[in-house]
């Protein structure tokens, strides 16, 4: 089976891209990370859920549903690196894109790409063992009624997991900080500290929130990124929003933005 996403010997971007708090992640060819993201390293981001979500403890075949997939990175990450089967579903992204990807990454027999929008998702009750969502779940998850909604997807003790954009802490009022103004869109105002996302979830009801914490350095690894991005794609739109990215979290230093992952269980 082919696999177009595997590292090749001597690879040039290497150095820029290996991190050592993502082995799983080094695995990958640079230039297939680069070529197919959209946003903050999604591998990385799921490299640091992927414990406290438990995925090395679900069993071969679990049924796992990647909620906002993009380009379908994260999709194959999973199918790969714990031999779950994995339902990817993006909005934006169509099925008919994603799947020579999936094909090409050796996995269509354990990824499905379908096309969903997150608030009228066409599975049914008890359908998944677990739920991921990488770098989406804000733009739709604030909604006080959404998680209750979402988890009657899992089957009982599944868990769903998240990482997110973030605050270090809540903003008072109505603007940000001052450094942070030329850079700020009004979709920024969905991101959120990790005490906000705990007691977001716990009041909901719907699960036990077993996790919610900050990236230690998080915005380091953001920012690499952006710059890695800015220099190396090939495309005049990512390289110009990856340079405006890299210059605001220069700015920022980690006072204000990074990431939070969330974990919880369905009881």
């Amino acid at each position: 089976m082919s696999d177009h996403t595997s590292r090749t010997p001597n690879d040039p971007l290497a150095d820029r891209t290996d991190h050592p708090r993502y082995p799983r992640s080094n695995r990958y060819d640079a230039r297939w990370a680069i070529d197919n993201q959209m946003g903050p390293h999604a591998l990385w981001l799921l490299e640091w859920l992927a414990p406290a979500l438990g995925l090395d403890t679900l069993s071969p075949g679990s049924r796992v549903l990647d909620l906002g997939c993009g380009r379908a990175m994260t999709s194959i990450f999973l199918a790969k690196e714990y031999d779950v089967s994995v339902t990817a579903a993006d909005l934006w992204i169509k099925p008919g894109e994603n799947a020579p990807r999936i094909a090409g990454a050796g996995v269509a027999d354990r990824v499905l790409p379908v096309l969903a929008e997150a608030h009228d998702l066409p599975f049914g009750e008890g359908s998944f063992d677990a739920i991921v969502s990488v770098d989406a779940y804000q733009y739709f998850g604030t909604d006080d009624l959404y998680l209750p909604r979402l988890t009657r997807l899992l089957k009982p003790g599944g868990r769903i997991g998240v990482v997110v954009p973030a605050l270090r802490e809540e903003i008072d009022g109505v603007e940000p900080p001052e450094h942070l103004k030329p850079f700020w869109e009004p979709d920024f105002w969905c991101f959120h500290s990790a005490a906000w996302w705990r007691r977001h979830w716990t009041r909901s009801g719907a699960v036990e929130v077993e996790t919610a914490d900050w990236l230690d350095d998080g915005w380091r690894d953001w920012l690499r990124w952006c710059e890695i991005v800015a220099d190396e794609h090939t495309d005049d739109w990512h390289v110009r929003m990856a340079g405006q990215c890299a210059e605001m979290l220069r700015l920022d230093q980690g006072g204000t933005l990074g990431f939070v992952r969330v974990v919880g269980r369905k009881p």
